[in-house]
């Protein structure tokens, strides 16, 4: 079963797994705290929010993303570890684990709320073109990644 951060029980299950985190949660890989996951997720969700532009990639990187996109809906692949990302996107200071929390958790709500005004964007400058439910399948796919880096 595909899940999506557009269907209720999956947003909950996020939320559930958000909520087991711990400022002592230790990752299986990568070089992020668990403090610093919190607001690379919170930022990643302000994309679809707008609130964050990513820069133009080249033809050929925006071609591998779209290939990476729709394997990932065809075989339902999670994320591979240590997969690079935008440098926009990086969390690499320290930051306050309870404030990253509660911010990726009002960044949910934001989302969902643009879910429901159906104001999601069309394009994703390394994904191409995204329908409602590629943005569902995507978003839950990244937070569970990082979940699964911290064992939740």
């Amino acid at each position: 079963m595909k899940k999506s951060l557009h269907n209720p029980v999956h947003f909950d299950e996020i939320l559930d797994r958000i909520n087991q985190l711990s400022e002592n949660s230790s990752g299986k890989w990568g070089k992020m705290d668990v403090c610093q996951m919190l607001r690379h997720c919170s930022f990643v969700l302000q994309v679809p929010l707008k609130k964050i532009e990513l820069p133009s990639v080249n033809p050929l990187f925006s071609a591998i993303g779209i290939i990476a996109r729709i394997e990932m809906q065809i075989f339902n692949n999670g994320i591979p570890k240590n997969m690079p990302t935008f440098r926009k996107l990086i969390i690499n200071f320290e930051c306050d684990f309870y404030e990253e929390k509660e911010n990726l958790l009002k960044i949910l709500d934001e989302y969902r709320m643009c879910l429901k005004n159906s104001n999601l964007p069309h394009r994703h400058v390394l994904f191409g073109r995204m329908k409602k439910k590629d943005w569902g399948f995507m978003e839950y796919k990244h937070l569970d990644h990082h979940l699964k880096q911290f064992n939740v």
